[in-house]
């Protein structure tokens, strides 16, 4: 260039390798070698600028083109003469200056194009720019680059430069040194970056087809580079080099911005600008999580695989790569996303979503694969649950301020389920635990006798055995690692109530109720006096008597686990397991406290567990104690109540026989009761006395018969009943005893009313009850069973048993009863 400036031209005007061609010598250079290649690479020059890549379409029917290459193929062969007046070297400037005075319009222009063609002049260009950087440090550019590029610059007219091209040009030239020297210096990248933002402002207004394509090329390459780094940025950078980032980041982004802005017009819009950018970016977030999520899983792997080798860090491999993926999105919040909301302002919530998405995969394919509840497996669905909480959190926070307030975030964020997962596990192990109770309960039951000397409790040893069942199941449950207990316990409690049913209804079934030993009472009849009523049933007395004993035999022969021994056992069973039941709620509320699910309302919950149970017990123990009583008196007793008490003489056959073997089982029943049901028991069978009692005296048939001088030795025998009971304050309280017998107290008086009486009084009560239709004929009073001195059944009954001749003509006059069955 200096040498132009001597010859006193001016650069634009002069085809600078022809100029040189002709002024230098072979003697200007160390040997005839040199100079040759010099020559080569001058001609090679003008051949490019002017034949391969001329600013101006060669003409096809010129003649020029075709014979430059002849005489540059030539100078390739035998070097050319370059003397100033040689004929070879006249010929090559004659014909170089016929190519690169041409112009457009075919005017003449001072301006000569040998070096303006695309894309030599960049090339060349290039090659100028890389002067700018020390031949020493390739990384550091020289002090006097200021004074090179105004220098270089001053080649633009004759290159075909502008500021456009040069921009792009020193672009690359930054670009590419930074990368060649092993992106060692940032600063390279940093100003490689602003230019960048000036190639974006010239690309909006330069419409060159030429610029355009080298633009699309050099910013394909720059972007390439970027988004190799940018789609995996977790292996490229860290905590140390976030400015580094922001900086490839703003090249990758500016580099697709420019690119999507060139291809078509409709991107030109802001908000689609901006699109751009935050679509890049949204992607290489989600790439680059995806990519460390399973760098990180293959890592847990290979450690999983090394620890079990050694027996170490027993976790859950889920568990482990939950704790992991916390670790890494905190990081990630704290490290990337503040640099990356410049351009995303969600980019903490992308990257949760992605991590969320990535580890809801391997937990569903987890999931799928569970057969049952495992401490591992709890283990990896709470780590499930806290990493999707420490996820979520982070995706809140990042979505204050955002439009839709991160709904669009959350969206991609289905719930793990964890803990529905967790519950529909632990409902199949309480499914599993309540089967086994219901297995045991029923095998239990099959081997229990009931018998009372099985233990000093005197209650049934497979209660034992089942309680301790129902313990060990809601002991199993409280270890649960889980946070539901509260929520699932009723189910536990729940089929526990119907597993304790079950065994309470098995307890009981088969015992019969107050029904099944109350005898049916035998039809009405009539008495005409006691000398023709003690012969008449004479015999049919003793076959009664007989008929009972068989029947009292079979009983005890026939039912082992239905006598009164058993009966007492069931009854103690189920006064211990609703004493237990209590125990068990108590506990549970104890669990429940200490659970990780504790909260204030847990008593209110609680309190309703195994309550169909306790009622159960409470109906089962009243069912037992009715039917036990009735059994002792209807049945053990039948031979001294129901088929000797009254019969015949009344003052010879009363009611000690009967007191003195109730005694004997009262005696028992109070050793082997429970004491806190034994009152009740008793009661019941003070209760099934009187019942009995009173059904000698108004249904005990024809062998019965009582005059008016009777009533005293039956009131002295109630009396003696009664005494049994109070036994001189030793036994049931006098207001309970009182309480039962007023039935019976108020139907003994009409035992010595007088007949004509009677009969007066059930005539008005039949009138009473029958209205009108009794005043034609008395109709015959239904049995209801509720005895009373105002009943007319009852009284009915008290004339049927009278031993008088006016109260049998009555009978037979109004209802023709007969005298026998």
């Amino acid at each position: 260039m200096l040498y132009v400036y001597q010859l006193g031209r001016r650069i634009e005007s002069v085809v600078l390798p022809l100029e040189m061609l002709q002024q230098l010598k072979p003697s200007d250079f160390p040997n005839q070698g040199e100079y040759e290649a010099w020559q080569r690479r001058n001609l090679k020059l003008l051949e490019a600028g002017l034949l391969l890549h001329p600013l101006l379409p060669l003409d096809k029917t010129d003649t020029a083109p075709q014979r430059l290459r002849q005489i540059i193929r030539g100078a390739l062969e035998k070097p050319l003469e370059t003397g100033k007046n040689n004929e070879s070297m006249q010929a090559l400037r004659s014909i170089v200056l016929s190519l690169a005075c041409r112009t457009f319009d075919g005017s003449a222009s001072e301006t000569i194009h040998w070096a303006d063609g695309f894309p030599l002049n960049l090339r060349i260009y290039q090659m100028l720019l890389e002067a700018c950087f020390d031949v020493n440090d390739e990384t550091s550019v020289i002090e006097e680059v200021d004074e090179v590029l105004e220098l270089i610059k001053k080649t633009w007219v004759v290159l075909g430069m502008n500021q456009m091209l040069h921009n792009l040009c020193f672009l690359w030239i930054l670009f590419n040194r930074y990368v060649a020297t092993g992106e060692v210096e940032g600063d390279l990248l940093f100003a490689a970056n602003n230019l960048l933002m000036e190639v974006e402002k010239d690309s909006k207004s330069m419409k060159d087809p030429n610029y355009s394509k080298i633009l699309s090329s050099t910013l394909s390459a720059i972007l390439g580079w970027a988004e190799k780094r940018l789609l995996a940025y977790h292996n490229y950078f860290h905590s140390d080099n976030t400015e580094l980032l922001e900086c490839v980041v703003s090249v990758g982004v500016l580099s697709a911005k420019i690119m999507v802005e060139d291809i078509s017009h409709e991107y030109r819009k802001k908000r689609k600008e901006f699109d751009v950018a935050h679509e890049r970016v949204d992607t290489y977030i989600r790439s680059s999580l995806r990519t460390a999520f399973f760098q990180i899983m293959e890592k847990v792997k290979s450690s999983k695989r090394s620890s079990n080798k050694n027996q170490q860090n027993q976790l859950p491999f889920l568990s482990i790569l939950a704790q992991d993926v916390s670790t890494l999105a905190f990081s990630e919040k704290a490290i990337f996303s503040p640099i990356l909301k410049r351009w995303h302002p969600l980019s903490a919530g992308v990257a949760v979503a992605t991590l969320h998405s990535c580890y809801g995969n391997e937990l569903k394919q987890f999931v799928s694969s569970i057969g049952e509840l495992t401490p591992d497996i709890l283990q990896v669905l709470r780590a499930a649950e806290k990493l999707e909480k420490d996820l979520v959190q982070i995706a809140v926070e990042n979505s204050v301020d955002s439009e839709d307030g991160g709904k669009s975030i959350i969206r991609e964020m289905p719930p793990y389920e964890a803990e529905s997962v967790v519950s529909n596990l632990v409902k199949s192990w309480i499914k599993t635990r309540l089967d086994r109770l219901k297995e045991w309960v029923d095998r239990n039951l099959q081997q229990e006798v009931w018998d009372p000397r099985a233990n000093k409790e005197r209650f049934a040893p497979s209660s034992v055995e089942v309680l301790r069942i129902v313990d060990e199941a809601l002991e199993a449950f409280f270890l649960l690692p889980i946070s539901i207990h509260a929520a699932l316990l009723p189910d536990l409690t729940n089929g526990i109530d119907r597993c304790l049913q079950h065994y309470i209804s098995k307890a009981k079934s088969g015992c019969g109720t107050r029904s099944t030993f109350v005898p049916s009472m035998p039809a009405l009849t009539r008495c005409s006096s006691r000398s023709k009523v003690s012969g008449v049933f004479k015999k049919k007395e003793k076959f009664q008597k007989e008929q009972s004993r068989k029947s009292q035999v079979a009983t005890t022969n026939g039912n082992g686990s239905f006598g009164i021994p058993q009966l007492y056992c069931r009854i103690n069973t189920l006064q211990h397991i609703r004493t237990e039941l209590d125990v068990l709620a108590k506990r549970t509320i104890v669990h429940l406290r200490s659970s990780e699910s504790h909260n204030n309302n847990i008593a209110n919950g609680t309190g309703k567990a195994f309550e169909l149970s306790a009622a159960a017990c409470l109906e089962g123990i009243q069912q037992l104690c009715e039917a036990t009583a009735y059994k002792v008196i209807f049945q053990d007793l039948s031979h001294v109540l129901w088929d000797g008490l009254y019969v015949g003489e009344v003052s010879s056959s009363r009611i000690e026989p009967f007191l003195q073997e109730l005694e004997h089982y009262l005696e028992v029943l109070s050793l082997t009761v429970h004491d806190r049901v034994r009152t009740r028991v008793i009661t019941e069978v003070m209760k099934a006395s009187f019942d009995g009692f009173l059904l000698v005296l108004l249904a005990g048939g024809p062998a019965r018969a009582f005059s008016l001088q009777d009533y005293e030795t039956i009131a002295e025998d109630f009396k003696f009943l009664t005494d049994l009971f109070w036994s001189n304050g030793d036994g049931l309280p006098a207001d309970l005893i009182q309480k039962f017998s007023i039935t019976v107290k108020a139907i003994l008086p009409l035992f010595h009313t007088e007949t004509d009486s009677l009969i007066e009084q059930f005539k008005y009560m039949t009138a009473e009850s029958y209205g009108s239709s009794a005043k034609s004929k008395l109709p015959l009073p239904p049995t209801s069973g509720q005895w009373s001195p105002t009943e007319p059944n009852t009284l009915l009954r008290v004339l049927c048993y009278r031993s008088d001749e006016t109260a049998a003509k009555f009978l037979k006059k109004t209802y023709n009863l007969p005298k026998k069955l």
